[in-house]
């Protein structure tokens, strides 16, 4: 039953009620949810309304733990860990890595996301093949000279993660058609280009989110979501291991973990 207004300023949620003693997500107890369904399973069913399969829980796990960290290098890395070597508290040095999520670092999901979409509009509507559409994408963005995100990777050759994220979408019966997308534009793309250039983890992500229907507007959260604990564990270590107000250089640093 509908809720009557109070006031003029009265608006609406779909997302969670909260009641004396009872908590709802989506319309689900949120108790029970915490007996039948992992973390990411419920950022899924947050962001589409829907109770997802194991199967998609499984992929979504393996995303989020594909992007967990990669070293000392990334920019957003090493803006938290500066933040924290002012003396900022974790908040604000986690937020300071956050902040360098963007365009160049980390904003690739959605960008991959939105051309997959756009071959698929343009397999559609002209009654192209995978392969033709793809085709017809990668002559376009090479035409105007702009970079076809998702693919290539500064420091891997071929990136392990796309590859183990590929295998476990397919185990999972979750890759589908922008799977089959993005990987008809790493052949396109590799047959014109002189520089071998592979499906990066952030492709692969992209690919498999257009599978599981996420909206390409929240592509990239994935990303943050997946990068806060690795920035959580920097920021401690920054805190914990080193002087504060030291020089980081970006580079120069050896790995001395197990």
């Amino acid at each position: 039953m509908e809720k009557k207004a109070t006031s003029e300023l009265h608006w609406t949620t779909a997302i969670t009620d909260i009641q004396p003693g009872s908590i709802r997500l989506r319309g689900h107890d949120i108790t029970e949810l915490m007996d039948d369904l992992t973390f990411s399973q419920t950022i899924y069913l947050l962001l589409t309304g829907e109770m997802p399969s194991q199967q998609v829980g499984q992929v979504l796990d393996a995303i989020l733990v594909s992007s967990i960290d990669h070293g000392a290098t990334p920019p957003s890395t090493l803006a938290a860990r500066t933040a924290a070597s002012t003396g900022a508290p974790i908040n604000a040095a986690l937020s300071a890595g956050l902040l360098s999520i963007n365009q160049h670092h980390g904003g690739a999901i959605e960008a991959c996301m939105r051309v997959i979409l756009e071959a698929q509009h343009l397999a559609e509507t002209e009654s192209l093949t995978a392969e033709d559409a793809a085709n017809q994408l990668v002559a376009a963005y090479k035409a105007e000279k702009k970079r076809l995100p998702g693919f290539g990777h500064r420091v891997h050759a071929t990136d392990p993660r796309a590859v183990r994220l590929f295998a476990i979408a397919d185990e999972a019966g979750i890759a589908g058609e922008g799977v089959g997308m993005v990987r008809a534009l790493e052949t396109a793309l590799n047959a014109s280009s002189s520089k071998h250039l592979p499906i990066n983890v952030d492709g692969a992500i992209a690919a498999l989110l257009v599978d599981l229907g996420i909206p390409a507007e929240l592509g990239n959260t994935f990303f943050m979501m997946a990068r806060v604990p690795g920035l959580v564990s920097h920021i401690y270590e920054e805190k914990t291991h080193q002087r504060p107000m030291r020089k980081i250089h970006p580079t120069d640093h050896s790995y001395d973990g197990p």
